[in-house]
């Protein structure tokens, strides 16, 4: 087992099983729970068009029975101890995610271990859970502040698969069968394949046994190749509306950004902040404050290994619709022209700092800070470092990214709702 510690000992460190599974764990001192997860590096970008939907269907499946845990076993493991347990399908990864007493670590293993190298993935189940992210699908679909997100990614990637529904489509989910789930899990569920992290009252060295107990270790690493990510790509900017009745009209803006690991990460997120990220943001102020035309409008973002992306969301009356997107181009406009002042951008430091500090007091944010490490391969930083990389954002790199990602221009739209704003 190769292992490998940081300058903060005990904080951060890392390992690799004989098997390839690699391991990375955050001590927190001061907390009595661990956060525990395996990342799965299969999901959505990894399908093809046929399959969409099939790394989401697998999530459901394995908690329908294991070799040695029927699926109420599974949901009651966890929970009658005060805990829970939790999966979710990304575009890059399968997560199955646990956070339970520091005591109650091993329980939570061996359940995760149980469910992720042992599903029995049964016919019968199958036609069962179906059925369930179908209901899923169609809960999206009536949901418009969710559906307008799936429409324009579909429009912002073009063929690529980061356009691909995560959930599937109708069509093929009902075509997904059970020797297409065993072949996914055939592929990707293997050690060197995963990635687990756990933060919390859990030293290295003891996280490194309670695997070796709950059986982690003695998985073979298997014959499947690592699934690969297509390069990206995106669509030419473009808008486009889909007509649906309703009462409010939903648009986003937004193009493709920067990978994770990207250096100009923080100045992205803290121009994202600025413009559209709470109360005091510029498109709150303008769009909600000033010219009441929206209750919701927000900034969001969201990094993926080698791309990412960016945007604007509001939610706002048909004929409140055109007013409120020009008003939105407008203040694109005037940070890619100019960036933004030395005050606002002193101010937005402080404000990203701060949120960084609060939401790394969770255990479960250090797991995610922990795995993404290994998943999108940048160092570990202790938050003093992080901070101090907030602290040398300059001017000139928050007007650079706003040039280069903000301008109106590079925008793909997607507006839902009654009435087009073109």
């Amino acid at each position: 087992m190769s292992r490998v510690a940081t300058h903060s000992e005990r904080e951060f460190q890392r390992s690799v099983l004989p098997n390839g599974l690699t391991v990375l764990s955050e001590h927190m001192p001061g907390v009595r729970s661990v956060s525990f997860g395996a990342w799965v590096r299969a999901a959505s970008v990894h399908e093809s068009p046929e399959r969409m939907g099939v790394s989401h269907l697998l999530e459901h499946m394995v908690f329908k029975g294991t070799e040695r845990r029927s699926a109420k076993q599974i949901a009651l493991e966890l929970e009658a101890l005060g805990g829970s347990l939790d999966a979710y399908t990304s575009r890059e990864h399968t997560v199955y995610q646990a956070r339970v007493l520091d005591e109650h670590l091993p329980q939570a293993a061996d359940v995760i271990a149980d469910i992720v190298f042992r599903p029995t993935l049964r016919s019968d189940d199958l036609a069962l859970e179906r059925k369930v992210v179908l209901e899923e699908i169609a809960m999206v679909e009536d949901t418009p502040d969710d559906l307008v997100f799936e429409l324009h990614n579909e429009v912002l990637w073009g063929a690529h698969p980061y356009g691909h529904s995560i959930l599937g489509t109708r069509d093929t989910v009902k075509q997904l069968g059970v020797r297409a789930l065993r072949e996914l899990h055939g592929r990707a569920y293997h050690p060197p394949q995963l990635v687990v992290a756990a933060s919390g009252n859990v030293s290295h060295d003891a996280l490194l046994n309670v695997l070796q107990r709950t059986g982690w270790g003695d998985i073979p690493r298997g014959e499947g190749a690592v699934l690969v990510t297509p390069a990206a790509t995106s669509a030419p900017p473009t808008t486009r509306h889909v007509e649906r009745e309703g009462t409010q009209t939903h648009l986003v803006l937004g193009s493709p950004g920067l990978r994770y690991a990207d250096p100009r990460r923080y100045a992205l997120v803290m121009l994202s902040m600025l413009l559209g990220g709470g109360m005091s943001s510029r498109l709150f102020q303008r769009i909600r404050e000033e010219l009441g035309l929206a209750y919701s409008i927000y900034t969001f973002q969201q990094f993926y290994a080698d791309t990412g992306m960016h945007g604007v969301y509001v939610a706002t009356s048909p004929e409140s619709a055109r007013p409120a997107f020009d008003a939105i181009r407008d203040e694109l406009a005037k940070v890619a022209d100019a960036g933004l002042p030395v005050d606002e951008i002193e101010m937005g430091k402080s404000q990203l700092k701060g949120q960084m500090t609060l939401s790394l007091e969770s255990v479960s944010a250090r797991m995610y800070r922990a795995a993404a490490v290994e998943l999108y391969g940048e160092p570990y930083r202790t938050l003093d470092e992080t901070l101090a990389l907030v602290n040398a954002v300059t001017a000139d790199d928050i007007a650079n990214v706003a040039r280069e990602f903000f301008a109106p221009e590079l925008q793909t739209v997607l507006s839902l709702g009654p009435g087009s704003i073109t």
